[in-house]
């Protein structure tokens, strides 16, 4: 008995011991510091995932981009590699040499990669558009970039003309000195006042216009001019278009940049500075603004073209901008010039086409009062259409199966849906004014959803495709790293999350299909660089297909069939990628050797550190995964301090003290000691309370039986009569922000702890949590553990226990998903408390599992059928 009692005093001597305290302004300041250092890294993981993605997407050959492309994304990445490092030095407080190291000697073999581009026709003022293709973007812009490729690589009708590029623009900017004038005008633009945007706008348009082009500029295009008039001369007249960086590529300027019609030869370069000078109107000043590209690395080429003086004029979309889950492609037509096809001014006929036979489907062929024409004096006229064309189609089924034909060829070779702008002249000859990726679509299909396979039976659609493509092979569910082993060749992976991990069954997968994860991952990321068809976030694919069972998964549709279907396996592109030979795609792919490969994929494997990194992936990868493991451990700084803004007033069984770090309370229950739900901004908290408070039938818990505390008690201290030194305390603290929660329940010989970020950001959002100890024997506390281990698996986690430890993680899902299991996890936060000396037998596992999931507020033996 003496034994017991130097026990009970060396415990109580241990509550009586405290840590040294800091004052509140102190702590608050510490923990503000760390999160704010783990936003930071988050967002610049986040920024990191993309970037991969775009380098992904333009390694496979079917978009326009150019040099610029690849020395925005190389840059923004190395930016946001140093900011991560730097973030968890100042997180963590542990210096990373090697990391910073590396990513210094891959940005110096980067641009060294990037200084070896041979541009053939750099500081050309003018080029011809029978000069252009799309691989020299960056001189000529998306417009004309992509205009080259249809008249020169996929060899349909465009009108004539020539490009004036973006060396002309920066010769133009600098002889007159435009540069160091905007500037000037921008340094009196107040950010939130739209007035004073106005006013610099107008002011740098004014500067442009009175400027005078360079003498060789000028002559250069007089002569493009001249040879594009050809025999007609003084009476051809042009269409001058803007053609900016990024417009029409990877960012959509959706017509912020001005088009001049039906110019003559002699007005070409006042038209062109009015073009140029619409790189600064208000909004596109705005629209830069807002998507974060610096007016420094804009650039303005424009295209000259033949004025077509059409009879009739529109856009061809091929695929529905509503439904572009639909067979069919979709085209919109006036009489006179296009932009009332466009502008809303008149409405259009509408005539829908199928999209394999091309036969008209639908029209519509309403009145068309008005039409646009050109003038004598160089303008545009709006005048009446003859009556007796008002409401006759502008296109019959001929011309129409022509256009959809072209439309169809255009995607074939760009590889994406096309939105073409097209023109028929007088004498019935048809040509493409414009061609470009269709960016409208319902995001629910995705780009390249067709409709079901007729009478194949689906058996799960939904999701987003991280790799198009399709695969058909039995179902194979992987819940745990075992499943991996063995895999068998040809069968399609089934798992609840998505994993760098299954990486070593890409070469033998026939497709993989998770019920969670982001198209932006890192495994997302190996499934495009190893070709596997992979469908992401399908929910419940782990319960709707059966192991062994044989399906046909369709990335691209977003569908999985069952048994295979055949036509979908035998489909392939009936082009080669059209960007693959460039010069610049090559140059792409070998600087992605530095970015892209992600060779780290176990964070439990001894090769998981910072010198087996080899890539910027792999640096982002190691440190997003450290940075979990900082912020889990955020708790044990608040365990005896003061810096505590509030305790909770509900019931919850806890002494339970909150730290703001800002947006966690309500802004009026800002000064309160004590707050109740009601007073809690922050979204997470308030999911994991709807589960820690209690209510109803929860209220009723049962109390521990006494006699059998004592009992463990007396069996601990007999065991270990320092014991008291590890009993935790009874507080529990909450550390918050409107998105974030550490919450640590450390009370008796027990603690759980859980760390949180729910967001609007999928690729942000996670749960961590981890509990550990009891009062009870080794055997019982690894029976509470295993039981946890279960009840986190059922609720999708992935799980990781070992003797009385057991910890568990959920990632990269929408909040709402995220707000669903925090309020499970409140419940078992409740459920589990005390339990371990419930644990009587292997049979309590199964009991405790199964009363959790059954929604009872408590674990009672005597209701599983124990003794």
């Amino acid at each position: 008995m003496s034994t017991v009692l130097a026990g009970l005093r060396s415990l109580f001597s241990g509550l009586r011991r405290s840590r040294p305290k800091l004052d509140r302004e102190a702590t608050a300041t510490i923990f503000r510091n760390k999160y704010n250092e783990f936003q930071s890294l988050l967002e610049s993981n986040t920024e990191l995932l993309k970037i991969f993605s775009e380098m992904e997407v333009m390694l496979e050959g079917r978009e326009v981009f150019g040099m610029a492309f690849i020395r925005s994304r190389t840059s923004r990445a190395v930016f946001h590699a140093i900011r991560m490092i730097k973030s968890f030095e100042r997180l963590s407080g542990r210096p990373q040499p090697t990391l910073l190291a590396l990513v210094e000697r891959l940005s110096t073999e980067i641009k060294a990669v990037i200084g070896g581009r041979v541009n053939p026709h750099r500081g050309k003022a003018v080029l011809m558009l029978s000069e252009v293709t799309a691989d020299i973007v960056d001189q000529v812009g998306g417009k004309c970039a992509n205009l080259g490729e249809v008249a020169n690589r996929v060899g349909l009708p465009v009108p004539g003309g020539f490009c004036v590029t973006t060396a002309a623009f920066r010769d133009f900017f600098a002889e007159a000195g435009l540069f160091e004038t905007i500037a000037s005008i921008r340094l009196g633009i107040t950010p939130d006042d739209p007035a004073s945007m106005a006013a610099a706008a107008e002011d740098i348009q004014a500067a442009i216009l009175r400027a005078a082009l360079p003498e060789t500029l000028a002559r250069d295009l007089g002569a493009a001019a001249r040879a594009s008039a050809g025999s007609d001369g003084d009476a051809a007249r042009f269409a001058v278009r803007s053609s900016a960086i990024g417009e029409d590529g990877e960012l959509s300027f959706a017509g912020q940049y001005l088009t001049m019609l039906n110019v003559a030869p002699d007005r070409i370069a006042s038209a062109y500075k009015f073009v140029i000078a619409s790189l600064y109107t208000p909004r596109a000043m705005s629209y830069r603004l807002l998507k974060g590209i610096p007016d420094d690395d804009v650039a303005m080429a424009a295209a000259c073209l033949r004025l077509v003086p059409s009879r009739a004029a529109g856009v061809l979309y091929t695929r529905l901008p509503e439904n572009p889950g639909r067979n069919e492609l979709l085209i919109n037509a006036v009489w006179g010039l296009g932009p009332y096809a466009v502008d809303g001014v008149i409405t259009p006929d509408a005539v829908r086409l199928d999209r394999d036979s091309l036969a008209v489907t639908f029209r519509d062929t309403p009145d068309k009062p008005r039409m646009l024409v050109p003038n004598e004096s160089g303008g545009l006229t709006d005048v009446a259409v003859p009556d007796d064309l008002r409401r006759e189609p502008c296109l019959d089924d001929a011309a129409a199966k022509r256009l959809g034909a072209w439309g169809m060829f255009l995607e074939r070779h760009f590889g994406r849906p096309q939105d073409m702008e097209w023109a028929l002249n007088e004498n019935g000859e048809l040509c493409v004014l414009q061609s470009r990726q269709l960016t409208a679509l319902s995001e629910r299909g995705g780009l390249a959803a067709g409709p079901p396979v007729p009478g194949a039976e689906i058996v799960a659609e939904g999701g987003q495709s991280a790799c198009a493509g399709a695969g058909a092979g039995p179902v194979h569910l992987v819940r745990d790293d075992a499943d991996l082993d063995g895999f068998p060749q040809g069968a399609v992976l089934v798992a609840q999350h998505s994993s760098p991990q299954f990486m070593v069954a890409m070469q033998r997968a026939a497709a993989i299909v998770t019920d969670q994860g982001s198209v932006t991952g890192h495994m997302a990321s190996l499934s495009r660089e190893f070709g596997v068809p992979t469908l992401l976030g399908l929910e419940n694919a782990t319960r709707t297909l059966a192991q062994g069972e044989v399906v046909t998964v369709d990335a691209a549709g977003c569908r999985i069939y069952r048994g295979r279907v055949e036509c979908l396996l035998t489909r392939t592109d009936e082009s080669e990628p059209f960007m693959a030979g460039t010069q610049v795609h090559s140059i792409l792919a070998e600087a992605a050797k530095r970015v892209v490969p992600l060779t780290l994929l176990d964070p439990k494997s001894p090769q998981f550190r910072a010198e087996h990194c080899s890539s910027l992936h792999d640096v982002t990868r190691l440190l997003h995964e450290w940075s979990y493991g900082e912020m889990f451990a955020v708790s044990d700084l608040a365990s005896g301090q003061q810096g505590v803004t509030a305790t909770l007033d509900a019931t919850t069984g806890l002494d339970l003290h909150i730290i703001d770090l800002g947006g966690g309370i309500r802004e009026e229950a800002g000064h309160k000691r004590r707050v109740t739900p009601e007073d809690i901004a922050s979204r997470p908290f308030l999911a994991l309370l709807k589960g820690l408070v209690l209510t109803g039938d929860a209220l009723a818990l049962r109390p521990v039986n006494l006699g059998g505390f004592f009992s463990v008690m007396s069996e601990q201290l007999l065991a270990q009569p320092k014991a008291g030194s590890d009993r935790f305390g009874d507080k529990s603290y909450a550390i918050i922000s409107d998105k974030y929660l550490n919450f640590s329940s450390r009370v008796g010989y027990h603690y759980g702890v859980l760390d949180c970020y729910c967001g609007a950001t999928v690729n942000k959002n996670y749960i961590t949590f981890s509990f550990a100890g009891g009062a009870a024997d080794d055997v019982k506390r690894s029976r509470r553990a295993r039981a946890i281990g279960r009840i986190l698996e059922a609720l999708d986690f992935t799980v990781d226990a070992a003797a009385d430890r057991v910890a568990g993680r959920f990632q990269k899902v929408p909040a709402p998903l995220i707000e669903e299991k925090l309020a499970h996890m409140g419940r078992l936060l409740q459920f589990t408390r005390q339990t371990d000396m419930l644990m009587v037998s292997e049979a309590s596992i199964d009991a405790m599992v199964a009363c959790f999931l059954s929604g009872a507020p408590c674990f009672d033996p005597a209701h599983a059928g124990q003794a």
